[in-house]
């Protein structure tokens, strides 16, 4: 039976009303195809505007731009595939044409080569364009097959002039991105380029949320979510009938309902148990490395190194590592709304027993851990919360 293709994946998503115009990235976006790279990706977690950012562009875009939105259902290869020559015919029609009906054969062995013969075909009619084209696929963290990485690195290594690959996630995809930056064929947008500045919060507040605040109290907001657009729009909404401003923007963290909500949601629950067990176990820490991360895990089956790696991007907006000597690293997650609190109150929500038992626990392990390479006096925070 032919694949039966949802319409609603496969062109532009909807413009938000309201939105805010953000040239500055739009110029670099633009500037990536100017430059003649293959590939632009735009990697950070949950609420940094990725989409609303790249269908505006899209929207504006001289190429033709096909658009391609990714769930989990998506991660069959050949599901992929015909999708991905779907998204194209969009624009271009005819264009793959011929992928699709090889896909059943080509891609039954999923530990062959991912269907390069397939790839092929598609790549030599974009390279028989006449026009430029653009391929979006957005919400690309979703997909674990390791075929179907091997078939995007693939399509980004033998791309035509013409075409260029854009690729919106929450996470760095399993893609040889320290290859194609060396060589130029990579342009990115993460979390530093993705948060408000401050003149697009203040804009975003006042046009799109209709509120009337001070330039103090923007700039305090501002610094409170560290520019995650999500945060100040949840923000905005809570300050809706505030008497008090000043003192609402002081106590916002992200212990309030709405980032706990939205950050449970849209974060801990699309994690694996593995890593929902990690952010539960880890989240009392203010600082983490990956032996003091094992030794609050208490479990030889999970390794707090390897799990920091897959969890930090997408549960904060920013982190700072540093060294704590020793070749120990470190790190101090610090913001201010999405890092201070939600996943502790997880714990209490989750946790089979009161919160005394586990994060108690938990506790007094942290207040007794140091590294055994390094001289250094164990912490004194959790002894006193404990």
């Amino acid at each position: 039976m032919p694949l039966l293709l949802l319409a609603t994946k496969l062109g532009l998503p909807p413009a938000r009303p309201g939105g805010v115009v953000r040239p500055r990235l739009i110029a670099r976006l633009d500037q990536s195809l100017a430059e003649g790279r293959h590939l632009t990706l735009v990697s950070a977690p949950a609420g940094f505007g990725k989409t609303t950012l790249l269908r505006d562009w899209a929207a504006g875009c001289e190429r033709l731009v096909a658009w391609l939105s990714l769930d989990a259902g998506d991660g069959d290869p050949q599901r992929f595939l015909t999708y991905v020559a779907a998204a194209l015919q969009q624009v271009a029609p005819g264009l793959g044409a011929g992928t699709r009906p090889r896909a059943p054969r080509l891609l039954r062995a999923s530990s062959a080569p991912p269907a390069e013969s397939t790839l092929t075909a598609l790549l030599n009619d974009l390279a028989a364009l006449s026009t430029g084209v653009v391929l979006v696929l957005d919400d690309y963290h979703v997909l674990d097959a390791p075929a179907i990485h091997a078939a995007v690195g693939f399509l980004v290594e033998h791309l035509p002039a013409q075409a260029h690959l854009v690729i919106a996630t929450r996470e760095d995809p399993p893609l040889p991105l320290a290859r194609w930056r060396a060589r130029g064929h990579l342009a990115e947008l993460r979390v530093p380029d993705l948060r408000f500045t401050p003149d697009e919060a203040a804009t975003f507040l006042a046009e799109s949320m209709g509120l009337r605040l001070s330039a103090d109290e923007v700039a305090a907001l501002e610094a409170r979510t560290e520019g995650w657009i999500a945060g100040l729009q949840l923000a905005a909404l809570s300050l809706q009938g505030q008497d008090d401003v000043a003192g609402f923007i002081a106590s916002f963290t992200g212990s309030h309902h709405f980032v706990l909500d939205y950050l449970v949601e849209e974060v801990l629950q699309r994690h694996s148990p593995t890593i929902e067990t990690f952010l539960l176990r880890t989240s009392i820490l203010d600082r983490l490395c990956g032996p003091l991360c094992d030794a609050v895990l208490a479990d030889p089956a999970v390794s707090g190194r390897t799990c920091w790696p897959s969890s930090n991007a997408p549960t904060c907006s920013s982190s700072r590592s540093t060294g704590s000597g020793a070749g120990t690293p470190t790190t101090t997650s610090s913001p201010s709304c999405c890092a201070s609190g939600w996943p502790r109150a997880r714990i209490a929500r989750t946790s089979p027993r009161s919160t005394a038992g586990p994060a108690c626990g938990t506790r007094t392990t942290a207040s007794r851990w140091t590294p055994s390479t390094t001289p250094r006096p164990p912490t004194t925070f959790h002894e006193q919360s404990g």
